[in-house]
């Protein structure tokens, strides 16, 4: 099986595969989880300092930050599976 990578900036790739929902880090709720996952040590922050403007919560319950928009993301993953078929 071969692992599908993505850029998300700054030089990090996330594995596409373990993505479970990509959210908007704006709302009360998505804030209250990113801090319960710092708190636990399940943050990944790949902003490189920048404004979070992605928050992706992966299957292993890892929180990843990410200074790209979810649609960009989306829009980069869509024209990698393009480019493979």
């Amino acid at each position: 099986m071969d692992t599908e990578l993505i850029h998300i900036g700054f030089g990090n790739v996330l594995a596409v595969h373990r993505v479970i929902a990509m959210l908007s880090p704006n709302s009360a709720p998505t804030k209250r989880m990113v801090q319960h996952g710092r708190s636990s040590g399940m943050l990944v922050d790949m902003t490189n300092g920048r404004r979070t403007k992605a928050v992706l919560i992966m299957d292993s319950n890892h929180i990843v930050l990410a200074a790209i928009a979810p649609e960009t993301i989306a829009g980069r993953l869509t024209a990698s599976r393009e480019d493979q078929d």
